[in-house]
């Protein structure tokens, strides 16, 4: 009977976890969606300004002092911005992101320093024991603009000042629901992107085309932090609200493989008791 107890106990204590990782699943699932919504509407705005940027960069600038965020010096100095959750079980994006920006540092040949967004990633940064330039952690779910332009100017006072010479980003891009990958890119200098031999892009820059890349570069590169702030949100709650499901499923998986064990060991207890009482009867008899 003691057995059989516990047996109960452990299935009344795994359908209770059971409900838990059911409730996570279904809040991760709407906050992916709120946060896929937001980075959607904020992809146009930023396929433009890149587009416009790139425009601008083509254009020449004879006369024209070289904006601060496209100068290109030898790299003494490489700062990375490492964008992780400040919560875990959402699988394994904190592993992959982690291990993406670890190699990356591992394989640099001059000082590397880092910028971290998330608690999981400010605990990695300290394990492996990599200075750390600065931290932000408890953004929410639903960072505004304006909460993330401390981090990008963070890394643009660090590189117009030399104290960094190039500037990478580490984040998680959200691709589907159970696809979700790590991604590593150039942040500064900015690389303008080139388009495709004979598309013909033609603006009327007012006032002038230098001012309006002076202009444009920091918003640039303000949109791309948060931009991908918003992918790493989406991404962890798309992985977690996998995690939970897969969690859900194996603890329904071990309540009915409790069960079936619990109505074995109560049949073996039961045949036993009436082994016990025909036993009984036939020493009286």
């Amino acid at each position: 009977m003691a057995n059989l107890r516990i047996i109960k106990r452990r299935i009344r204590s795994v359908r209770n976890i059971a409900k838990i990782t059911r409730a996570m699943e279904m809040i991760a699932a709407s906050k992916m969606k709120k946060a896929q919504e937001r980075g959607l509407a904020g992809r146009p705005y930023s396929e433009k300004i890149t587009e416009v940027i790139a425009a601008l960069a083509a254009l020449p600038q004879s006369g024209e002092i070289l904006h601060p965020l496209l100068e290109r010096r030898p790299v003494k100095k490489i700062a990375i911005l490492h964008i992780t959750p400040d919560r875990g079980q959402c699988g394994g994006l904190v592993a992959n992101i982690n291990r993406k920006t670890g190699t990356f540092i591992m394989e640099q040949k001059v000082s590397v320093s880092a910028v971290v967004v998330g608690r999981k990633g400010v605990d990695f940064i300290r394990r492996i024991r990599q200075q750390m330039r600065a931290e932000f952690i408890n953004l929410g779910d639903k960072p505004d603009y304006l909460d993330t332009l401390p981090i990008s100017r963070v890394i643009m006072d660090d590189f117009m000042s030399g104290e960094i010479d190039q500037v990478f980003i580490a984040y998680t891009q959200f691709v589907s629901t159970a696809i979700q990958n790590p991604v590593l890119e150039q942040l500064l200098p900015v690389v303008p992107v080139e388009f495709p031999p004979g598309q013909n892009l033609e603006y009327i820059y007012e006032p002038e085309s230098a001012a309006v890349l002076n202009s444009l570069l920091p918003r640039f590169v303000e949109m791309s932090v948060y931009h991908a702030i918003l992918e790493s949100i989406a991404s962890e709650q798309s992985a977690r609200m996998v995690a939970m499901r897969n969690a859900t499923d194996n603890a329904k998986e071990l309540i009915g493989e409790l069960t079936l064990v619990y109505n074995k060991a109560r049949q073996e207890s039961i045949t036993n008791e009436l082994l016990d009482i025909v036993g009984g009867a036939a020493a009286l008899a």
